[in-house]
């Protein structure tokens, strides 16, 4: 009886060890080591550019029609001013090669680079690449620095430890740990997601950080944050696996170059999966085909379900885009499709995006020329995509953005960038639409219009606007 008892302690014993050790691989009593190990290889970034503003020098706006706005409008004329931003960055190469977020950088004049807390240097571009928010800067010394490597993101699980570092809210080397929450996650901010989402704290200056795991290895690049007001345990980070072609790119050609294969797509409905007689809904549906495109030459046509690229498939339709852009350009690849109610195979090669006349055409809305609205004496341009996602606007959102604003126009009491959404009720979609609004009113012998903006605070209002 004692001998059975005795081996019943020694099995429950080396059970209870087993777990003990398995429960200390999986929660770290402290994440101090790692992170003194990493800290030096984690920078603060800073950057300045001048920002044109039609400064109003009172703690209070006149309203329109006011005797006062006359004899203060000299007051309002535009000033330029020196607008600084911070970000984090981390060291990939003892040279001094530093990855961050394009937006970080984005207009910036200077960019300063602090690292370990103490030194500052100058450091210039290499590249960027705004469609994955990527940027490589080069720090300008000869000092030797302390790099980080990158990891393998497709091997990270939901529930894995990470570490953050970063620069919140000017805070610098400041370490939060938790979770992955999730993977292959998009948020509509770029044209390629696939996210890794983070329960660690990331804040307003964490942009550009790494996100460690417990090998100290870089498994993304943090990126956005859920809500305006400070982490609320949502994060995102790009994932090192898709970010590291990227920069490989940026540091040997300066630019990108993704494979392209020219057709536009939607999502596969359980609806339209029905109708073309597919066992479920899976694909991506070609809507159209550019002429001359690598998909034109191949023989795609309007209405096909591209099922599989390159031997792999596509169960969504936000996965091809994706997986086209991370093919080599003039690589010749097959592609199947679903085409009247059989699948077929088609060899297509690819073209690079960059290039293409689809990139250029869907780039021409970023480069808005400004457009005078001589009965407002305003410059304003269309509100892009961009600036929507950039300032945080509601999605969905259109407008005009005020550019510049004359001394003697109506309105001089707004400020440069405010946003003008409605004019009499009406959404503003595009600048020719404000522009219209404007002179019907002027012809129908209307003394106001009314209009509503969203200032640089992104705060809504109303304004009665008086007419010449």
């Amino acid at each position: 009886m004692n001998l059975k008892f005795s081996k019943i302690l020694i099995i429950s014993f080396i059970f209870l060890n087993f777990n003990t050790n398995i429960n200390a691989k999986t929660l770290p009593s402290s994440f101090a080591d790692l992170a003194e190990k990493l800290i030096p290889s984690v920078v603060n970034i800073s950057t300045t550019q001048t920002i044109t503003t039609n400064a109003n020098p009172f703690p209070f706006q006149f309203p329109p029609g006011s005797p006062f706005e006359d004899m203060f409008k000299d007051f309002g004329t535009p000033q330029q001013r020196k607008a600084s931003a911070l970000g984090s960055g981390f060291i990939i190469d003892a040279k001094g090669i530093v990855i961050t977020n394009n937006h970080v950088i984005q207009g910036a004049e200077d960019i300063i680079v602090r690292v370990d807390g103490e030194k500052e240097f100058e450091a210039q571009v290499i590249g960027a690449d705004p469609l994955s928010d990527i940027a490589v800067l080069r720090i300008k010394s000869k000092q030797k620095f302390i790099p980080v490597k990158f990891g393998n993101s497709d091997k990270s699980r939901i529930g894995d430890w990470v570490l953050a570092i970063g620069n919140p809210f000017g805070l610098g080397g400041t370490v939060t740990s938790g979770i992955i929450s999730a993977r292959n996650r998009s948020i509509g901010l770029s044209r390629y997601e696939d996210f890794i989402q983070t329960d660690a704290s990331i804040n307003v200056g964490n942009s550009g950080g790494p996100l460690f795991n417990m090998d100290g290895d870089v498994i993304g690049i943090n990126t956005a944050i859920l809500g305006q007001s400070g982490s609320i345990g949502i994060g995102f980070a790009i994932p090192s696996n898709s970010a590291k072609r990227v920069i490989d790119q940026l540091i040997k050609y300066g630019e990108t170059k993704r494979g392209w294969l020219g057709v536009r797509i939607q999502v596969v409905t359980k609806e339209i999966a029905e109708v073309e007689k597919l066992d479920k809904a899976r694909g991506a549906l070609v809507a159209s085909v550019a002429e001359g495109s690598p998909s034109d030459k191949a023989g795609i046509q309007s209405g096909d379900i591209i099922l599989e690229f390159d031997g792999k498939p596509i169960n969504e339709m936000q996965e091809l885009p994706k997986i086209v852009a991370e093919t080599d350009v003039g690589k010749t690849v097959r592609v199947k499709v679903w085409r009247s109610g059989k699948e077929i195979s088609k060899k297509i090669t690819l073209g690079r995006l960059e290039t293409s006349e689809d990139f250029r055409a869907e780039a021409k809305p970023k480069l808005n020329k400004n457009t005078y609205i001589e009965d407002l004496k305003i410059e304003v341009r269309t509100l892009s995509k961009q600036d929507v996602n950039e300032r945080r606007l509601p999605k969905g959102t259109t407008g005009a953005v005020i550019t510049k604003i004359d001394n003697d126009s109506p309105i001089n009491y707004l400020k440069v960038n405010n946003i003008i959404v409605e004019a009499q009720k009406k959404k503003i979609k595009t600048v020719g639409e404000l522009d219209l609004i404007v002179k019907s009113a002027i012809k129908s012998s209307e003394k106001t219009i009314l209009i509503a903006i969203y200032n640089n605070q992104n705060q809504r209002r109303y304004i009665g606007v008086k007419l010449n």
